[in-house]
């Protein structure tokens, strides 16, 4: 069941992504060659911590760690863990964090927040070149964030998320490079992963209608080869199949009476 929010949730979520936001930026500095996972592991621990939330990540299904650090092939849900960064690597820092409702409201009456009685969750994830990047490469990443960039213009209520997903479709298979296909966004709010899967590719005037109220995550997952996938033997990332590089970016929106709220940017 798709969750609605209300425009003051929406307004306490935006600023937890914010907060987000400027976390995963102070991560994003640290991304140059010879950098080690652990350490950009440790430091989103104390920047986590200081920021009043805690990670939504750690412990999901028994992941081991706050962040996802995916490098070239991996798609999503790489390990930090005895990284180190190479010239010419492509890499993704996927980050959540949960914010207790109190970090944002004094003195709250909770019946105001039916979606969000304990806190609620953020999500965006970013992709770096680091040091020396193919030139294809640095295309798909630019590709990448446009096709975000597009299908965040594109929403508003009254579309349908296969508009959504033929926004971004359409553009990155122009531009030459697959769509990941058994990857997705989804709706977040009191739950990390709430519906709907907001898929990167679909068709016209399909799917659920978007309706004032939606707060979901849109990541537009591109490989530069084929689009399938397959588990790693650590059990938690995936990486495609034909060991191809692949790009991955995220934001949270929000649809309201106005159009689109970007909620991480």
């Amino acid at each position: 069941m798709i969750t609605i929010k209300t425009r003051e949730e929406i307004e306490i979520m935006r600023q937890g992504g914010q907060v987000l936001k400027s976390v995963i930026n102070s991560l994003g500095e640290m991304i140059e060659v010879g950098a080690k996972g652990e350490d950009i592991e440790k430091k989103a621990e104390e920047l986590i911590k200081t920021s009043g939330g805690k990670s939504n990540f750690k412990g999901q299904d028994g992941y081991p760690s706050c962040i996802c650090l995916s490098t070239n092939d991996e798609i999503v849900h790489g390990l930090s863990k005895g990284k180190i960064l190479k010239n010419g690597d492509i890499v993704t820092i996927d980050l959540g964090i949960f914010f207790p409702l109190e970090k944002f409201v004094k003195g709250i009456d909770k019946n105001k927040y039916p979606n969000l009685i304990k806190g609620f969750n953020t999500d965006m994830a970013r992709t770096y070149l680091v040091g020396d990047v193919d030139l294809e490469i640095q295309r798909m990443v630019k590709v990448t964030k446009k096709t975000l960039k597009r299908g965040i213009r594109k929403v508003r209520a009254g579309i349908t998320f296969g508009d959504l997903g033929e926004t971004m479709q359409r553009y990155s298979e122009k531009q030459g490079f697959n769509v990941i296909r058994d990857l997705c966004g989804h709706g977040i709010g009191a739950e990390l992963h709430e519906d709907p899967d907001v898929l990167n590719y679909g068709k016209r005037h399909s799917g659920e209608k978007l309706e004032e109220g939606m707060v979901f995550c849109i990541e537009p997952m591109l490989s530069i080869g084929n689009y399938k996938i397959k588990k790693s033997d650590n059990g938690f990332t995936y990486t495609t199949q034909d060991n191809s590089i692949s790009t991955h970016v995220e934001d949270m929106v929000a649809v309201t009476k106005d159009g689109v709220i970007e909620l991480t940017t």
